[in-house]
């Protein structure tokens, strides 16, 4: 079986260095650039698997290098920066990004959200049904059950909960998910956001009040979290 192939596109070269070291060493290929040229380059003429993003790039600003990527790349896309403001945050988020770490990142923290990543990027779209635990969601006949009986969702609460689980570990973004499951120019349903989310944490979560799958990100989003 071949190795999992990463694509690092970052102007620092002692965070390449320390990125190939930690990548090579946890068994994946590992290919680099230091522009966004270069880094666009490469991933067009040899897609890798993954792609680590900077956001600070000489050549061009890398929320602009994300969004022509996402114009053909839909595999995983991790964005490494030190910006950590909110609004750096969130835009990568909505345009696309699967997840954001700030700088100085945490090597283990990275290497496990690689493998959910590479490991659900195309495992989740292939698979018709997920059992998580006690759930099992049924995509074709959009059905869930909980401990083998027929959990009843609204409509709108089974595509959000079909959407957190089809973009598992990824930070989805209040605005994303507005525009995904209330369709464009939304923003004025927020609240109810918030509602199903409360209403669907009580239907599918062991103890809604201490939830283990669908995690709340202050300020930002939320993520779908499973160790299945």
């Amino acid at each position: 079986m071949s190795r999992q192939e990463i694509l690092v596109i970052d102007d620092e070269a002692q965070i390449r260095k320390l990125l190939e070291i930690t990548l090579r060493n946890n068994g994946y290929k590992v290919i680099e650039a230091s522009t966004a040229n270069e880094g666009l380059v490469l991933a067009a003429s040899h897609p890798p698997d993954l792609i680590l993003l900077d956001i600070g790039l000489p050549d061009e600003n890398g929320q602009s290098v994300l969004k022509k990527l996402r114009e053909w790349y839909q595999k995983p896309i991790i964005i490494l920066s030190v910006q950590n403001d909110e609004e750096n945050i969130i835009n990568a988020l909505d345009n696309d990004a699967s997840d954001y770490l700030t700088k100085p990142f945490r090597t283990g923290e990275l290497l496990a959200r690689i493998r959910a990543f590479i490991r659900n990027s195309d495992v989740l779209e292939e698979k018709s049904n997920r059992t998580i635990g006690n759930l099992f969601i049924d995509f074709k006949t959009r059905t869930v059950k909980k401990n083998n009986e027929l959990i009843k969702l609204t409509a709108t609460e089974y595509t959000l909960l079909s959407l957190l689980i089809k973009n598992e570990g990824r930070v989805l973004t209040h605005q994303y998910i507005l525009n995904q499951v209330w369709g464009p120019n939304q923003a004025d349903q927020s609240q109810s956001l918030r509602v199903f989310i409360a209403q669907l944490r009580k239907k599918v979560e062991n103890d809604h009040n201490n939830p283990e799958l669908i995690i709340t990100e202050s300020r930002v989003g939320y993520r779908f979290v499973s160790s299945t």
